[in-house]
């Protein structure tokens, strides 16, 4: 950096949860290509380039490690700085580990404490790394100038006088947050970085300030001009204050000079929050500045105005009820008939709901909005269509059929599935969950159906598609079937499924893809195509898994036994305060709020980001606040009117370890088996030779004179959660009726996280000192484990069975297991307690045949029970 740069610009499309563009060509390896993104960058101005490579679907170490080793070879792009940029530290590790020169960190920072923050900027100095250093400490992220100014001080003083860090390397993030957002403690973050970032150069000498900008103006997402405004003044005022760098879109900047007088003066208020009305104010003239986009504008009752075809567009594209009864009778009145009101504006306003989705200017919540209008206006025109014998609805582009797999409870992607298909004029015939391969294929005979949809969350859905298809092939269909759900994948569809049924079997990853796989199967003209490339891809996918194999070496199961984990019994845990079973019959749900990961559950509507900050992130951040709030709203009325309820069921019992399996002991004389847990070991060779684990090890073995003891548990917020979401879908209310399933699984895993706390505290009490935090303890920075039966180190779904029966969970609670050990009801969770401070998650991943041959003949299973319930492990 030098002293005639007075302003670095980061560019921030390198960055997978950033650029869908860069993200697309990443996931499908396209790295040749994703280096243009880059090179695009320096082009336009950015003189350091930020890369991200954190993404589920990634191997982020490798993922980040390609690129790096790519661009440095093209001296266009590495002739500038690169900013590392991830939440993992073993990336940014090996990230550093490939780059010439000085690169940037981004970021670290003191909110879990000051020893890992050491930790890292120790490592840092030695690789020569200059820092991002964001404001964010154990009490959480600094709104106020007060917190901004303390954070970094205290960060300043550990690095240069601690540990003799550079303090030219050090850059503050001080966190630019939303202003114009309507809530008014919001006003002040623009004026409170400015002055911030002031009294942190004085405070700080040779430290940078840098932000992430686009942040300053999303409440205007979709207005373009008034965003570049509100970039170039809240600019020129924080460079003038000291900000040395940011993320900013350079291409996409407004010279401060050139914006008009108005918009100029308006956009200073909010910045500077100069007046008590500046937001309402810049409200007032967004619109005469907006761009292509829509425009982020008061809700004003203008619209009402218009003619009423435009009044059910706008009501459709907004998601608003309150005059659709009323709009809808007017248009009745225009027409023939009121089927020509579904046929004419209603229709045209979806098309354009269903444009703007595919153009991802609306995300998904939004959708299902327009849905509910969509539901409320037909519900209202039913009677007149039934009155006149004309049918019940427009002729719909084609007809699918729905169903969760037999033995399988949980239905929130197929029914979000379902409602995007509707609002593009599809017909959906939805048969709910657990349904038998007969009755689906019965009824889609009957119904004539175009396509059937099979969903599933657990892994024996996986054998049960199978053997739909099957019975498709056997019973002589020739329709497509998709294939959906969150153990599902191209490659096991590709080498499992596809090849039991010859007329297209595809398989959806998410809601958002689920039109145009439809329109291209319902086309006979674009059908044939799309199959083929459908077709190719699994080819594709068939020989990637085949090559990989090789390159797996599987240990015999002595091998893998000899190099078990081996269990330090100087640090066994203390016996239970109590053994036995303990019931909570009606869980105090309010408790839960504070224990909630809401990151999951904004997944669940596709928008992705890590709470909180996906509440400002710049593209999905508003709908993420809409959202989070219509959320609170429903888990106010599942709390406080008691809509749903909550039970669990624990204890702690007597154990010790016999090879793999878990001896289960009825009393403390330990001389009788209660049950024994039946446990699958790692045995594929593992890098460095790292031992290969089964949950056995981290209990003390028989004739080691330890007295060891295991827990167990179930859990579930599901009781009447499935009548609640009926209740709004009796209404028209889809998105209430998904959003009452999605709130009752997080309390779920709310209660499972809580419970595992008491326990550690109070109840078993092996931690008794323990004090983490929400984010600590999604994060799992505690003694011991609590693996789920049907999860990866215990990947087998019958071992639900034993618990079941150790715990008499049915009786206690009323949570049942299905023939496929689904838990109902589908908010529930269950799994072990293993108290050794050594004991951790892994995969068991593949097996032998050895080891499936051992197990089978404990459990007293056939071959062919053993291949199907080890399916997903068989190596």
């Amino acid at each position: 950096m030098r002293q005639q740069a007075r302003f670095i610009n980061v560019g921030e499309r390198t960055n997978v949860t950033g650029s869908a563009r860069f993200k697309k060509l990443i996931l499908e390896g396209e790295y040749e290509k994703a280096l243009d993104v880059a090179r695009q960058q320096v082009e336009n101005g950015a003189q350091i380039i930020d890369i991200n490579m954190d993404e589920a679907m990634l191997d982020s170490k490798a993922a980040m490690v390609r690129y790096l080793n790519l661009l440095a070879s093209e001296p266009d792009i590495s002739r500038v700085p690169i900013m590392v940029d991830s939440s993992k530290w073993e990336v940014i590790e090996a990230a550093l580990k490939c780059i010439q020169g000085k690169p940037v960190v981004n970021s670290i920072s003191l909110k879990e404490g000051i020893e890992p923050f050491l930790y890292q900027a120790k490592l840092l100095r030695r690789y020569g790394a200059a820092v991002v250093v964001m404001a964010f400490d154990e009490k959480g992220q600094a709104d106020t100038k007060v917190r901004k100014v303390e954070i970094c001080q205290r960060a300043y003083d550990i690095l240069v006088n601690q540990i003799g860090f550079p303090p030219e390397d050090i850059i503050f993030d001080p966190n630019i947050f939303a202003v114009a957002t309507g809530i008014e403690e919001h006003n002040n973050y623009a004026v409170d970085f400015i002055e911030a970032t002031r009294e942190i150069k004085r405070l700080c000498p040779y430290a940078k300030i840098s932000g992430g900008v686009s942040n300053i103006s999303f409440s205007f997402r979709g207005n373009d001009p008034v965003r570049e405004a509100m970039h170039s003044v809240f600019l020129y005022h924080a460079i003038g204050a000291g900000m040395d760098m940011g993320i900013v879109n350079a291409g996409q900047l407004a010279v401060y000079d050139d914006i008009p007088e108005l918009l100029r003066e308006r956009v200073e208020d909010v910045i500077l929050n100069r007046r008590d009305d500046a937001t309402e104010r810049l409200l007032d003239i967004a619109a005469e500045f907006k761009g292509d986009g829509a425009v982020a504008v008061k809700e004003d009752e203008a619209w009402r105005a218009w003619p009423v075809h435009k009044r059910l567009e706008h009501a459709l594209v907004k998601g608003i009820t309150d005059f659709i009864d009323q709009d809808t009778e007017e248009a009745r009145l225009t027409v023939d008939r009121p089927l020509h009101v579904i046929e004419g504006p209603l229709m045209d306003g979806m098309n354009v709901v269903g444009d703007l989705f595919g153009e991802g200017k609306m995300f998904l919540p939004q959708v299902v909005k327009s849905a509910r209008v969509m539901k409320k206006a037909v519900a209202y025109l039913q009677p007149f269509i039934e009155l006149e014998k004309a049918g019940t609805g427009a002729q719909a582009q084609g007809k699918v059929l729905m169903a969760t797999v037999k033995g399988d409870v949980h239905d929130i992607g197929k029914n979000i599935v379902g409602v995007v298909l509707q609002c593009n004029n599809y017909e959906v015939i939805d048969l709910g969950v657990m349904v038998p391969c007969a009755t689906l294929l019965q009824k889609a005979k009957e119904l004539n159906v175009d396509i059937i949809g099979l969903s599933g969350l657990i892994t024996p859905s996986l054998d049960e598609m199978v053997h739909v298809a099957k019975e498709m092939s056997r019973l002589g269909f020739d329709i497509p079937l998709l294939i959906g759900g969150a153990t599902t994948s191209k490659a096991h569809t590709a080498i499992k499924i596809a090849p039991n049924y010859p007329h297209g079997v595809v398989y959806v990853p998410n809601a958002s893809r689920s039109v145009s796989v439809v329109q291209s199967l319902i086309s006979k003209e674009h059908k044939p195509a799309f199959l083929e490339r459908v077709n190719d891809e699994y080819d594709r996918a068939r020989d990637q898994h085949a090559r990989s194999r090789p390159g797996e070496k599987l240990l015999s199961l002595e091998q893998a036994r000899a190099n078990k984990f081996q269990l330090d019994l100087t640090k066994v845990a203390p016996a239970p305060k109590q053994s036995g079973v303990y019931l909570w019959q009606d869980v105090d749900l309010e408790r839960l709020r504070d224990y909630i990961d809401w990151t999951p559950f904004f997944l669940t509507w596709q928008l992705s980001g890590k709470f909180p900050a996906i509440l400002n992130h710049p593209e999905v951040g508003m709908e993420a606040r809409r959202v989070h709030k219509d959320a609170n709203a429903i888990l106010d009325l599942m709390i406080q009117q008691k809509k749903v309820q909550g039970k669990a069921v624990f204890g702690f019992f007597p154990a010790n370890s016999e090879g793999d399996d878990i001896i289960v002991y009825t009393d403390e004389s330990r001389t009788v088996e209660r049950c024994r847990l039946f446990n699958l070991r790692q045995q594929l060779q593992l890098r460095n030779d790292n031992p290969n684990c089964c949950l056995a090890d981290f209990v003390a073995p028989v004739g080691s004179g330890i007295a060891d003891y295991i827990g167990g548990f179930a859990v579930s917020t599901g009781f009447g959660a499935d009548e609640l979401a009926a209740e709004f879908a009796a209404q028209h209310d889809d998105y209430n009726s998904i959003m009452v399933k999605a709130l009752a699984d997080r309390l779920a895993e709310a209660l499972a996280e809580y419970l595992h706390m008491r326990v550690r505290r109070e109840f078993w009490g092996y931690a008794p000192e323990e004090n983490l935090d929400n984010e600590q303890l999604i994060r799992e920075l505690y003694q011991g484990i609590r693996p789920a039966p049907g999860y990866p180190a215990c990947p087998e779904h019958t071992e639900k069975g034993t618990l079941w029966q150790l715990l008499d969970v049915e009786a206690q609670t009323g949570i049942q297991l299905t023939e496929s050990y689904a838990m109902w009801p589908g908010a529930a969770v269950s799994g072990w307690y293993f108290a050794h401070p050594d004991s951790k998650y892994f995969a068991v991943s593949k097996i032998g045949t050895d080891q499936k041959d051992e197990y089978a003949a404990k459990k007293g299973w056939s071959t062919e029970q053993a291949d199907s319930w080890l399916a997903p492990n068989l190596g």
